[in-house]
């Protein structure tokens, strides 16, 4: 059989992803404002709506809550619906629905009742938005049994999770990282040997520090890495792709081969996923850790005017003071040294 492989940006290799799951199985909708003749904000849907008919690409109410609830009904009469959240800040009026009533169906009807519905959030900043339109909220989902939380950090990655997500039985939360939507990557259509929907992935091997992330900041975090590199560090990276489950394994087998850990989100600090994962390294690893896992993230604070995201969003320079305070070297920002 051939292997079809395409130039496509990040957003294309979802809408690529989307065709192939509504031409695959007729019980896939797709949800959301402004998703059918616009194709999206970000244009993720374009031209869906034309081929498939609006029928199974719909246009939906400015109501989260109520787009969320509908999928819901629809699920419960056997369709696979696939929910866009317009923005990541968008998502909090159909709070409710997505915690207390699609989480927990599943469990509530022991097993009876599955519910294979699939929320897309375009998420992060880095574009310069305003208010409600650059927030990380992963952990509030991760946080929630019952639903299982992934994100995409390159075109390959982003066709491949979306398929699997529709195909998945339990409800997903798709994150988009918005500001990547325009990378550029080869993807290739065949996906019948991808990992696991729930697996990370070690995309740079190293042997000196463990560097875990996701989403946007798999980029910089490679970045990071070929400029340690320069410097004689060798950084093995880690691109989480599932937020719930962790892949703790993968983490595990790289921490006990450095010793050491740097995990980074754009997400505020406390309470964030990076908490998530140092704690757990910790239990599971203490023995082999040579220091105290660090954490690069965003700031406790409301997400910042776009003029100010720069110095919110973690980047290369701060990312490479915890690899240096791991490994116990003068630190540039703090100053501390082991």
């Amino acid at each position: 059989m051939s292997v079809t492989t395409s130039q496509l940006t990040l957003a294309k290799a979802i809408t690529s992803g989307l065709r192939h799951a509504l031409a695959d199985d007729n019980r896939v909708l797709l949800m959301g404002e402004d998703i059918g003749a616009l194709g999206g904000v970000f244009r993720v849907t374009d031209g869906l709506q034309k081929e498939f008919g609006a029928d199974r690409v719909m246009d939906m109410p400015l109501a989260e809550s109520a787009i969320i609830g509908t999928a819901i009904g629809l699920a419960f009469r056997g369709f696979r619906p696939v929910v866009e959240i317009q923005f990541d800040g968008f998502i909090y009026p159909g709070f409710d629905q997505i915690v207390a009533q699609l989480a927990k169906m599943r469990y509530r009807t022991g097993g009876a009742v599955s519910m294979p519905i699939t929320i897309r959030v375009p998420y992060g900043g880095g574009i310069g938005a305003v208010e409600h339109h650059s927030e990380s909220p992963e952990a509030y989902f991760a946080h929630t049994a019952g639903l299982r939380v992934v994100t995409c950090s390159t075109p390959q990655e982003a066709h491949v999770l979306i398929r699997q997500a529709i195909a998945c039985d339990d409800p997903v939360l798709f994150f988009e990282p918005k500001r990547r939507y325009w990378t550029k990557g080869e993807v290739t259509e065949e996906i019948a040997d991808a990992i696991p929907l729930e697996s990370a992935r070690v995309v740079r091997d190293g042997t000196d520090v463990t560097l875990v992330t996701y989403g946007p900041l798999v980029a910089t975090a490679l970045d990071a890495a070929a400029a340690a590199a320069s410097d004689g560090v060798s950084i093995e990276v880690i691109d989480l792709r599932s937020l719930a489950p962790i892949d703790f394994p993968t983490v595990e087998a790289s921490v006990r081969k450095t010793g050491r850990l740097v995990v980074s989100h754009e997400a505020q600090l406390s309470g964030g996923l990076g908490a998530e994962i140092a704690a757990g390294v910790t239990e599971r690893c203490f023995n082999w850790l040579e220091a105290a896992p660090a954490r690069v993230t965003g700031f406790d604070v409301p997400y910042p005017p776009g003029s100010l995201e720069e110095h919110f969003l973690p980047g290369l320079d701060r990312i490479l003071d915890a690899v240096d305070r791991v490994l116990g070297r003068p630190n540039s920002l703090t100053g501390w040294t082991e």
